[in-house]
């Protein structure tokens, strides 16, 4: 396998007479061995830059190496390198097996080298009963493992796939994606991955990154992105309910015993404790956007005293029971909140509760640039 880095890679469309950038300098070392997830929604760049690896689209500006060889103008079939693509691309004509076999026939390999290899690929992906049949009489999933399986077996130094389960049904999403990751795991190969989905990103990936308009907003691993994220745009994208993110102000100096949040609608405040308290209290006046996961907010016990310590009285809009939990959504002054809580004892849509922020769970973001205050 190989390694690829990313230096400075900018993608420039000529629209209209006007340049239009789609990749803005992407820098990025894929390790050997590592399966590193590119996500973002439909036209943050994504796809053209692994198209850029792959030798589809060229490279405006920047370096691009597969190991220490830089590849910027060497052919897409000389990178070795292989793609698969969201649409399976297999020729109706053949069966499976010929599929598989039509890039090794290409290179003039031995009827003995190619048997061999198809048959290898067949029983890491589990398709050898389907390599007599054509494309027609597979199903979407049988089809796409197929297609994962010509990949394999041309031993490339490099995977790339690009968004592979999209014409997939939710259940078999779900099972190609563990049998990918399975496959990354059995050949501990070098794979860049492409999906606008986040749950496909978090589950699969060693490390991701995200991108908006052609910009990278962070690499990093899917915990830390999770946990640490650096601005609200990737507090948004990662998690599902995303990140509830509440405009504000910090209160802090004469007369006020510890720093607080104060929402822009003073429906609620929240005295800031632990780190927060020591890394916002020089900020009085400033104003910022406050995150919190829906599993962080709870809901208050009838009849507690929590009101005024992180807490905000609500009129449930929506309740939804998932089974092994629920959902309760309500509006704080104009902005719509979630709650991730257990299914049990749920209260009714249109009743009041108090919901509870966890305060050593916060994140507080500039208002301005949208930027984390965690390291500041």
């Amino acid at each position: 396998m190989a390694s690829v880095t990313l230096k400075g890679v900018k993608k420039v469309y000529q629209q209209g007479g006007k340049d239009v950038t789609a990749v803005h300098g992407v820098d990025l070392e894929v390790k050997d061995g590592e399966l590193v997830v590119l996500v973002g929604p439909s036209g943050c760049g994504k796809s053209t830059t692994l198209r850029m690896v792959a030798g589809l689209e060229s490279i405006s500006a920047g370096d691009l190496f597969i190991d220490d060889r830089k590849v910027n103008d060497v052919p897409a079939n000389d990178r070795d390198v292989a793609m698969v693509f969201q649409s399976y691309a297999l020729y109706p004509h053949m069966t499976a097996y010929d599929n598989m076999a039509f890039a090794l026939k290409l290179r003039g390999m031995s009827k003995g080298d190619i048997d061999a290899r198809v048959k290898e690929a067949a029983s890491i992906l589990g398709i050898g009963e389907l390599l007599g049949r054509r494309p027609k009489d597979m199903s979407g999933g049988q089809r796409q493992r197929v297609a994962v399986g010509r990949a394999i077996v041309r031993h490339p130094r490099v995977f790339l796939f690009d968004e592979p389960l999209s014409n997939l049904d939710a259940k078999l999403r779900v099972q190609t994606r563990r049998e990918i990751a399975r496959l990354h795991q059995q050949l501990s190969a070098t794979m860049l991955y492409v999906t606008h989905d986040q749950v496909e990103a978090m589950t699969l990936g060693d490390r991701i990154v995200v991108l908006e308009s052609g910009h990278v907003r962070q690499i990093d691993t899917p915990m830390n992105l999770y946990e640490r994220p650096r601005n609200t745009f990737v507090a948004a994208f990662i998690g599902s309910p995303s990140m509830n993110l509440l405009p504000g102000a910090i209160v802090a100096g004469a007369g006020v015993r510890a720093p607080e949040f104060r929402a822009a609608d003073n429906t609620f405040s929240i005295a800031l404790s632990g780190e927060w308290a020591q890394r916002l209290g020089g900020y009085g006046g400033r104003a910022v956007i406050l995150g919190v996961r829906p599993e962080d907010i709870d809901i208050a016990p009838e009849g507690s005293l929590s009101l005024g310590g992180g807490a905000v009285r609500v009129r449930l809009d929506v309740v939804e029971p998932l089974g092994s939990e629920a959902f309760l959504s309500a509006r704080i002054g104009a902005k719509e909140i979630t709650a991730r809580v257990p299914p049990r004892g749920l209260p009714a849509a249109g009743s009041e509760v108090e919901l509870v922020f966890k305060r050593e769970r916060l994140h507080f973001f500039d208002a301005g640039s949208g930027e984390t205050l965690w390291g500041t």
